[in-house]
């Protein structure tokens, strides 16, 4: 099957021209998957409460959510984009997943990031996994990487792959997803976003080097620093499932989660 993710630089507060920009990257390529940036289509460097409020949409319902199901039914692909959520009196940092029938699921943000806590709400939804027939597939939202549970999680339900939408400004996910899909055995596809947001006096740049990465820890694309892309692998989804080390050593059936118990409770030095 084909994986791959959009890379850009959206501008803040501009969702339909940043949906446009998305969509003629997504109609540029034939993908099975396709994973598009964290906050997709508002931008990131949010200055006020206000401003996001204006900016969050409804999941589903709303525009970025019927725009990229509208793309998924052309294209005949699955979409997995991040965006702002609105829901009852709570703003979310959330990604969604629409198929060629149209919104399937989606997740918002556990793990949030410096002044995002600011205007968020921490996630209430489990990881979870969706099986779309073609490979089962878990999402998390860039800092979601930081924890290595996340997407030990995400492995343990069963995903092939785990798609993870980005806004990165650390310079360590792209070599630390090598070791996350290697100590799970899955592929993912860690799509970020270029440039630089200047905005009430702070300024933030972006990584971008988005990647795919495959359940043994080969980088198997990643992009540019500083350029827009798109960019789709064929991958055999089937190599997930195999969770073999060696003849004697398997990855999950080793575990010994008896003796895990401390990383569910909450703890502090």
């Amino acid at each position: 099957m084909k994986i791959g993710y959009i890379q850009y630089n959206p501008r803040f507060g501009a969702v339909d021209e940043n949906i446009n920009r998305a969509a003629v990257f997504i109609r540029s390529v034939s993908a099975d998957i396709l994973v598009l940036p964290e906050l997709s289509t508002t931008g990131y460097l949010i200055t006020s409460l206000d401003e996001i409020e204006e900016l969050a949409e409804e999941i589903p319902g709303g525009k970025t959510t019927e725009a990229l199901a509208g793309l998924a039914r052309e294209r005949s692909c699955f979409i997995v984009a991040g965006l702002a959520e609105r829901s009852g009196g709570n703003l979310y940092n959330s990604a969604v997943l629409v198929g060629p029938e149209g919104y399937i699921a989606h997740y918002r943000k556990l793990h949030l990031f410096y002044e995002e806590k600011r205007w968020f709400t921490p996630g209430d939804k489990e990881f979870s996994v969706h099986d779309l027939g073609i490979a089962k597939v878990g999402i998390m939202v860039c800092f979601d990487w930081y924890f290595p549970e996340s997407m030990r999680i995400l492995a343990l339900k069963g995903a092939h792959l785990v798609c993870h939408p980005s806004s990165l400004v650390l310079p360590f996910c792209q070599d630390a997803m090598k070791i996350r899909c290697l100590e799970n055995r899955v592929y993912a596809v860690t799509a970020n976003r270029t440039g630089s947001e200047m905005r009430g006096g702070k300024r933030f740049d972006y990584t971008g080097m988005s990647q795919i990465t495959a359940p043994g820890g080969e980088i198997l694309h990643r992009a540019e620093r500083d350029k827009d892309a798109a960019i789709v692998v064929d991958v055999d989804i089937k190599k997930a499932e195999n969770k073999a080390v060696n003849r004697y050593n398997d990855l999950f059936a080793d575990r010994r989660p008896e003796f895990y118990g401390l990383i569910t409770k909450e703890y502090r030095f």
